[in-house]
């Protein structure tokens, strides 16, 4: 399978295996069983999609609190070298992983991948019995659990849930000692790429890592590093070439998507033991003022809202149906997405890394407050910025939205303890990016101010955020949603401020059940609603950015730009022109309307998304 494909882009190896596909499956509603000896399995389920799904082959919505899975494995002569590893990218939410009837791995989380060692479990044979327990409550409001309703029906603004395996399952074959875990980042001020790295297993003498990065073709570093430590921070210079016109093209942006190939070899000695291909990038994020800032300079915000769920699979998606929808994203004029209550899979990051798409990251949300929740979400969020704080394509996390499981934030000091304890947490894993300790309202630390604001008025909404001043006296002493926006004790010292919810536009032909904010009665007045909407946004000069509701219909929520197929409701280009506005002079930034790969065709060398090395060209 091409290494373009592996669900770890930053980590990638040629000896892998998606075990994705048909696996034996039973509900267990009751029975009560501990250990694979006593399932009774009666039914089959394609992997990875949900029992919920219609593509799983299952398709029950209704409660089901714990689900088993099996799979019997015939290895290869290359699968029974070394050690083998067996990963999860996610299971929704506690998963209990057997070997051969041996317990290898258990973990806590519905969003954030986990991996178990099998190597002495298969060590007798050429198969192995790969059974997993996935325990999901579908009541409890204590796990984080985002958009997944917890009553039968979907209601409201929560969809059908999730149980179970919902993203890939795959085999990887490694050596004793391996690299376990890449993480970049760059640092423009110093022009230099600062790299952490993990090694598992034994450390013999000799041992030492080459990396080496490039540019296109060309081979900007080749370092090489002693390893007498499992862990190795280090920060690799990169020429500077002096000129801007020269720097900009090492930079990533969206109309710019440079990346920085890179591979690693791990060695004893000269002879290679493990080898990964990754790549990196050149970028800065920040805030001054009240600028969000892109590479040192203001850069205006135009994202749009991002659920990630799809008719057919709910939360699972192909490949090629999360490029897609990078690429109408970009077709429809935005340059960020607001993935909103989902951790989704990285090979949506990978391509919005690829593409040139600005990512907000949001954690799923608990709907309670209890010890057990705030453990919950802290434990899970550490996953999640662990996993994904190398793509540059993320410009901001987000640990809360609308104070979703901090209900009493305006009155209960340890609910504003809380929010501030996980803003700081999250700026001490990554001090790159900004944080939105809780998006939309109620805000007590953040370095963006965001607020959610549905007013389907173009003209109040220029009155609100019109100027600075008028912004600021809207974060004062207005309430959209009937919700304070900064509570006492907030410092407020100029942050940008970005309109991260509005417009939710609702466009239902033929009649069709289902809701918006606002809802257009046709085609053409629907393309006349969202370009008076935006029009008005783009007048709002005391705003740094924008994020529309929402990039597609999601079940009864019918206020997307496109259905939930992804069918655009309108002419696409014009639809773009709205989102783009005419504010490129005034805002001091460059963002052309892109084609659907923007500048990525230059300089990728890639043929349908291969990331292509010099090596790969002469058979090496």
């Amino acid at each position: 399978m091409p290494h373009s494909t592996h669900p770890t882009p930053l980590l990638e190896r040629d000896h892998w295996r998606d075990l994705g596909g048909t696996w034996r499956f039973c509900f267990d509603d009751g029975s009560g069983w501990k250990h694979p000896s006593e399932v009774t399995f009666d039914r089959e389920i394609v992997v990875p999609y949900p029992p919920e799904s219609r593509r799983s082959g299952i398709h029950d919505e209704n409660f089901h609190g714990v689900v088993w899975y099996g799979l019997t494995l015939t290895l290869t002569p290359e699968e029974r070298v070394g050690r083998l590893l067996l990963h999860f990218g996610a299971v929704d939410y506690s998963a209990t992983v057997w070997a051969n009837g041996r317990l290898v791995a258990q973990h806590e989380g519905g969003h954030t991948p986990f991996t178990a060692d099998i190597t002495q479990q298969v060590q007798a044979g050429e198969t192995v019995e790969i059974v997993v327990r996935a325990q999901d409550n579908p009541h409890d409001l204590t796990q984080p659990r985002g958009k997944q309703d917890w009553h039968l029906l979907p209601h409201s603004i929560w969809y059908p849930r999730t149980t179970g395996i919902w993203q890939t399952v795959w085999l990887e074959s490694v050596p004793q000692t391996y690299l376990q875990q890449v993480t970049w980042m760059g640092d423009l001020e110093r022009w230099e790429i600062g790299l952490q790295l993990e090694v598992a297993g034994p450390l013999p003498p000799g041992l030492s890592v080459r990396v080496r990065l490039y540019r296109d073709q060309d081979l900007l570093a080749d370092d090489r590093y002693a390893l007498n430590h499992p862990e190795l921070a280090r920060r690799i210079a990169l020429p500077d070439p002096g000129i801007d016109d020269f720097r900009n093209e090492l930079l990533w942006s969206p109309g710019h998507p440079r990346l920085l190939r890179a591979r690693l070899d791990l060695l004893v000695g000269e002879q290679v033991i493990d080898r990964v291909r990754s790549y990196a990038a050149l970028r800065s994020v920040g805030v001054r003022g009240n600028r969000f800032l892109l590479n040192g300079r203001p850069y205006y915000l135009k994202m749009v809202l991002d659920q990630g769920y799809w008719p057919d699979s709910l939360m699972t998606a192909t490949d090629e149906e999360l490029r897609r929808d990078v690429e109408l994203t970009r077709q429809l004029g935005f340059n960020g997405a607001r993935k909103h209550q989902k951790i989704e899979s990285p090979r949506w990051l990978y391509w919005c890394d690829v593409l040139g798409l600005l990512v907000w990251e949001e954690m799923p949300s608990p709907y309670r407050f209890t010890p057990g929740a705030v453990r919950r979400l802290t434990q899970e969020w550490q996953e999640v910025i662990a996993r994904d704080r190398s793509h540059p394509c993320i410009v901001a996390w987000v640990p809360f939205n609308e104070s979703w499981g901090v209900p009493d934030l305006p009155s209960n000091p340890a609910h504003r303890d809380y929010v501030r304890a996980l803003y700081h947490l999250t700026k001490t894993l990554d001090p790159s990016r900004p944080v939105i300790g809780n998006d939309g309202w109620e805000h007590v630390a953040t370095d963006i101010l965001t607020i959610h604001d549905y007013a389907d008025d173009p003209e109040a909404l220029r009155q609100r955020y019109g100027t600075l001043e008028s912004t600021r006296l809207t974060l004062r002493q207005q309430q959209p949603a009937d919700r304070v926006l900064t509570l006492t004790g907030f410092q407020e010292a100029e942050q940008p401020v970005v309109l991260s919810e509005f417009g939710g536009i609702a466009y239902i032909p033929n009649h069709a059940s289902g809701w918006g904010y606002s809802q257009s009665q046709s085609e053409v007045d629907f393309l006349d609603d969202y370009a008076a909407l935006l029009a008005a946004i783009h007048d709002c000069y005391g705003l740094s950015g924008f994020c529309y509701t929402q990039l597609t219909d999601t079940f009864q929520e019918k206020n997307g730009l496109l259905y939930a197929d992804r069918t655009p409701k309108a002419d696409l280009l014009r639809l773009a022109r709205s989102t783009q506005g005419n504010r490129t002079a005034r805002e001091m930034t460059i963002d052309p309307l892109l084609n659907p790969y923007g500048h990525s065709a230059r300089w990728l060398g890639h043929e349908e998304g291969v990331l292509l090395f010099p090596e790969d060209a002469e058979g090496g």
